[in-house]
């Protein structure tokens, strides 16, 4: 059974950092490209930070720069490192295993002004 499990989500002022991790199960991490996504309010879902098989990293320009995404294969864990958190980073956050079209349950970052 294939789960993938968010956390480290959770209330940081404006400028703050948070670390969010996404733990993998029932898949071989190594053989699929994974990615953050987050949601917003009565938003669409949108593209984070990806990161291939081959650690080949994309951006979404709204967080170019302040956000880094990582994998550790052989923890089968994923992360986001979020700095200089904005308000407009307030949004549900998801993890996704392309390979196998399957979305974590995402975890909440709000940040206040």
């Amino acid at each position: 059974q294939v789960q993938l499990v968010e956390s480290g989500g959770g209330l940081v002022q404006a400028g703050g950092s948070l670390t969010l991790s996404c733990a993998a199960s029932g898949i071989i991490l190594r053989l699929t490209d994974m990615g953050w996504y987050r949601q917003a309010p009565g938003k669409q879902r949108e593209l984070v930070a990806t990161v291939t098989t081959s650690l080949t990293t994309e951006y979404a320009d709204s967080v170019q720069g302040r956000f880094t995404i990582s994998r550790d294969n052989a923890k089968n864990m994923v992360y986001l490192q979020m700095n200089t958190l904005k308000p407009e980073d307030t949004a549900v956050y998801y993890c996704y295993a392309r390979g196998f079209n399957y979305w974590g349950q995402g975890t909440q970052v709000t940040v206040s002004p």
